[in-house]
C-alpha cells in the first residue's frame, strides 16, 4: 500500500530519498495509550514495500495527557537504517515490513 502523499515528509538517509508520515490523529487504541505510536516509511521515487515503524512511546496526540516524545527525523534515519540492515527492501513490491521497537513501552489499560 503507497503511503498517502498529504502530510508526508522527505528525508535523505545515506543518500536516498525517502518519504515517512506520522498519523496525525492517533487511532482509537493509540488515543487510549494501549498501542504505541506508528510511523511509515516508503522510498520517494519507486515505492515498494513500505516500512511499518511501531516506536516505545505514546502518540504524541494521545487523549489521556500521556507525555510523549516527538517523532524527530534522526529517529526515522535510524530506523531506517535499522530495518534496510534486517532485510527491508524498499523498491520491492509485496506487504508491508515491520520494525517492531516497541520494548518498554507501557500500556494504559
Amino acid at each position: 500500500m503507497a503511503l498517502v502523499r498529504k502530510g508526508s515528509r522527505r528525508i535523505v538517509v545515506d543518500g536516498t530519498s525517502y518519504r515517512w508520515r506520522l498519523r496525525g490523529r492517533p487511532t482509537y487504541c493509540q488515543g487510549l495509550v494501549w498501542s504505541p505510536c506508528t510511523f511509515a516509511v516508503e522510498h520517494t521515487n519507486t515505492p515498494g514495500t513500505t516500512l511499518v515503524v511501531i516506536t516505545d512511546q505514546p502518540h504524541p496526540s494521545n487523549w489521556i495527557g500521556r507525555e510523549a516524545k516527538p517523532v524527530l527525523p534522526s529517529g526515522v534515519a535510524a530506523a531506517v537504517r535499522l530495518a534496510l540492515r534486517e532485510g527491508w527492501t524498499p523498491t520491492a513490491p509485496g506487504s508491508s515490513f515491520h520494525l517492531d521497537q516497541s520494548t518498554g513501552f507501557t500500556s494504559s489499560s
